[in-house]
């Protein structure tokens, strides 16, 4: 499913206008992107959290020029789902 299936399906549910739904949709995603920028974490309830995971400071291999690198500590996005979220998953694949 895509962005534009997502507004589709959601302006179709709601009998909203499409654009107003994509600007919702817009919306959202800009907040949730600046929030993670900002080192904020997102918290959706029944649906999951979007989280900045920290990850430190590792030795690397260059296998090209058969060296050592060090890949400094960073931040990566990561999105953690609900546990609700999850069993509704599992149940609903079991007939496939």
């Amino acid at each position: 499913m895509t962005k534009a299936d997502i507004i589709t399906e959601i302006s179709n549910k709601t009998g909203l206008e499409k654009t107003d739904v994509q600007a919702t949709v817009e919306a959202f995603f800009k907040v949730v992107k600046n929030s993670m920028i900002e080192g904020e974490n997102v918290y959706v309830r029944g649906f999951g959290s979007f989280v900045v995971k920290k990850r430190a400071q590792k030795t690397a291999r260059n296998i090209s020029k058969n060296t050592a690198i060090i890949i400094p500590e960073h931040f990566v996005p990561s999105f953690k789902p609900a546990k609700v979220f999850v069993e509704k998953v599992k149940a609903g694949n079991k007939s496939k």
